[in-house]
């Protein structure tokens, strides 16, 4: 008989038998769960937090073997935080692909593509069947990519993605992530800084034409007006002079400027200005060269169907205050705001943690680079840009906890690409032996202390990554000195190929489609037709069409400048532009042309028809073929789990496509099928 009776833990016989079965059944399980475990990859899901990414992109940061050494300097102890991420990584150069333009090159290290595949071949793209006389595709936009750039990828992989002031990342296409202000993107309210100038007899304005709007074609950056009597002010400050008032209207709201004299020297002339929003509270009063703190206002944001107020901020700066009353005074308001981020709550929390958002220094086409005053402005704007961006990196990291951050700030593409440093830093510029050696000094000065800050940031970087984490530094492409403009469209009326007038009020060219036959559009593309250019675009074929399109290429080929140089390195037929140049065919010109290092191509037209002129910039780099142009080269950095450590990749450069794999195989993301590049070798 079987004992039923409990022990003296409270089991009977039939308890035990079952409690031993039970245990063997666990361990067995435990067993083979365990031996599966082993048997997977010891990397697991993203998910998990075991590999995260910090992509560092600033827009326009040249590095080459030779001026711009950054590893040299980093060597030198001017730029700690690079020289660690050498000693812990892999490091070499890189180039940027044709026509060398931003949207075009963040389009490629976003999806390890070639325009071909990822169709960004330009900025402001036209495409077969659409008119000419508007931009067809932005290629800011997220929706002109052909294909998934890495954010979303990575995402549907399982890993939390964070993307700060990249191009091409709005609309957003994110679901779960985070999007703050995708560059030019045509998403959310986007509110540009403005300059307003006295409009005197418009001599300025006619020369800026279409430079005054953004990307020629968009808002206006620049308002000339004039000023006029002050009426309904509260508590002004005494003026020893007339004082002056001005209406700055910005995004649908008044700012106004009371311009007065503190001075009590018995000159008629005027030295500060007080702001207000309403004549009786003052934002700031400031003297010629500051600014007054942020400040709230409301702004109006236009859309298609509504015009929607949006709590911003805003500071006012005096450029410059001339004699017979001339002002010259900008307005940069707050960038961040609900509208322009993705989930919208990622604007508070940024505003929480960082403040008012200066994205980046001017703006496209520039305004600060008409006056000596301007440097100063703009080097001002350069600091509030890399202070944000700066205290934005811990933000971006603690605030949203993602698993990957890619991060641009355009400051340096802006100061390389404006009036001031290129000419006379890089010795392969005209006007380099213009410059003596101590002003030399100091704009050289100038430019390392902008990498100097670059390298805070990174350092800001290395402070919130783990041992887990890659790190890359990396750019879409560099920027050489620009000498002359080629003003292609003067020399295509000038054959009688283009008709157009200009307005005698503004300056802007009015163009006859209709009568019109071959036009150069941004950036480096012809447009031919012998049966004129208006309504939707199409290929033109046949004997006429060949005459004419050859006797194009003969034009731009046989061009040269009053010293003989030929500004045209490439000339290609948009049926040749796939195989040659790697280039979307539905949205490219019956032309492409490559421009010679220190020549750029103009669109804009003059009465005089002069077909070269002198650029106000003194650098570029669009439409240039970069490969054998080391100052179109970048940095490419990575540091990170399994990155062969202090591993130079030496001198010679590597395409830009090569680095999105890179990071995928690192990440142990599947690739997809459209990538075009290859791994570096640089993994233990």
């Amino acid at each position: 008989m079987c004992d039923t009776s409990l022990d003296s833990r409270g089991l009977g016989y039939y308890g035990k038998y079952i409690m031993k079965r039970l245990l063997f059944v666990v361990l067995l399980l435990l067993v083979v769960v365990g031996g599966y475990k082993m048997s997977q990859p010891k990397t697991s899901s993203p998910t998990t937090g075991n590999v995260k990414l910090y992509w560092f992109i600033p827009d326009g940061m040249r590095a080459e073997p030779d001026l711009f050494n950054i590893y040299a300097w980093a060597r030198e102890g001017k730029l700690p935080n690079i020289k660690k991420l050498m000693d812990r990584g892999t490091y070499g150069y890189s180039y940027p692909n044709f026509p060398s333009h931003t949207p075009t090159n963040f389009a490629t290290l976003l999806t390890g593509s070639m325009p071909e595949v990822h169709g960004v071949d330009d900025g402001p793209m036209r495409e077969v069947g659409k008119p000419l006389d508007a931009v067809a595709v932005p290629g800011f936009r997220s929706t002109a990519k052909k294909v998934a750039p890495i954010w979303k990828t990575l995402e549907e992989a399982g890993m939390k993605v964070a993307v700060l002031s990249v191009p091409g990342s709005t609309p957003p296409e994110l679901q779960k992530g985070v999007v703050v202000r995708g560059r030019w993107g045509g998403w959310g309210a986007d509110f540009a800084p403005l300059n307003f100038e006295t409009m005197g007899d418009l001599t300025q304005r006619k020369k800026q034409g279409r430079a005054t709007k953004l990307f020629f074609f968009g808002p206006q950056l620049t308002q000339y007006i004039d000023a006029v009597k002050p009426t309904g002010w509260e508590n002004t400050p005494m003026s020893f002079s007339d004082a002056a008032e001005v209406t700055l209207t910005g995004w649908g709201t008044p700012v106004y400027a009371y311009i007065y004299d503190s001075t009590n020297d018995n000159k008629n002339s005027s030295d500060r200005v007080m702001f207000s929003l309403d004549k009786k509270t003052k934002l700031g009063d400031v003297s010629v060269g500051s600014w007054t703190d942020w400040q709230p206002i409301t702004l109006t944001w236009k859309t298609a169907d509504a015009a929607i107020p949006v709590a911003s901020h805003v500071k006012a700066g005096v450029i410059k205050l001339g004699d017979n009353g001339f002002f010259r005074i900008r307005l940069i308001y707050d960038a961040l705001n609900k509208h322009i981020t993705f989930p919208e709550t990622a604007a508070e929390t940024l505003q929480k943690s960082v403040g008012p958002m200066v994205d980046f220094a001017d703006n496209f086409p520039a305004q600060l680079i008409y006056y000596p005053e301007d440097k100063k402005a703009f080097m001002d704007e350069a600091s509030l840009s890399f202070d944000w961006h700066t205290k934005a990196i811990k933000s971006m990291v603690k605030d949203f906890s993602p698993d990957v951050v890619i991060h641009d700030i355009y400051t340096p593409n802006q100061m390389l690409t404006s009036k001031w440093w290129m000419s006379g830093i890089d010795p392969k510029s005209a006007s380099y032996a213009t410059m003596s050696p101590g002003d030399r000094e100091k704009l050289w000065s100038e430019v390392q202390d902008m990498y100097v800050k670059l390298d805070r940031m990174i350092g800001e970087i290395l402070k919130v990554a783990d041992a887990n984490t890659y790190i890359v530094l990396s750019s879409d492409h560099g920027a050489v000195p620009l000498d002359r403009s080629v003003n292609l469209n003067n020399i295509f009326a000038k054959k009688g190929w283009l008709k157009f007038t200009i307005d005698p009020k503004t300056g802007e060219p009015i163009i006859d489609w209709a009568k019109s036959k071959v036009i150069y559009l941004k950036m480096a593309h012809v447009y031919v037709n012998p049966n004129g250019l208006a309504g939707k675009y199409t290929r033109a074929t046949g004997p006429t069409y060949d005459t004419l399109r050859n006797e194009v290429i003969d034009t731009l080929k046989t061009l040269k400048d009053e010293n003989g140089v030929a500004p045209v390195v490439d000339v290609v037929k948009w049926e040749d532009a796939k195989s040659y140049m790697q280039l979307d065919p539905d949205r490219i010109g019956d032309l492409v042309v490559a421009n010679t290092p220190g020549y750029g191509w103009n669109e804009e037209m003059s009465a005089d028809l002069v077909p070269f002129s002198a650029p106000v910039v003194s650098g570029y780099k669009q439409a240039i073929k970069a490969i054998d142009v080391p100052g179109m080269w970048t940095p490419f950095i990575m540091v990170g789990p399994g990155i062969k450590k202090n591993n130079f990749l030496g001198d010679k450069p590597f395409s830009l496509i090569q680095q999105y794999p890179t990071i995928m195989k690192a990440l142990k993301v599947p690739m997809p099928s459209f990538v075009q590049g290859k791994p570096l070798e640089i993994f233990k």
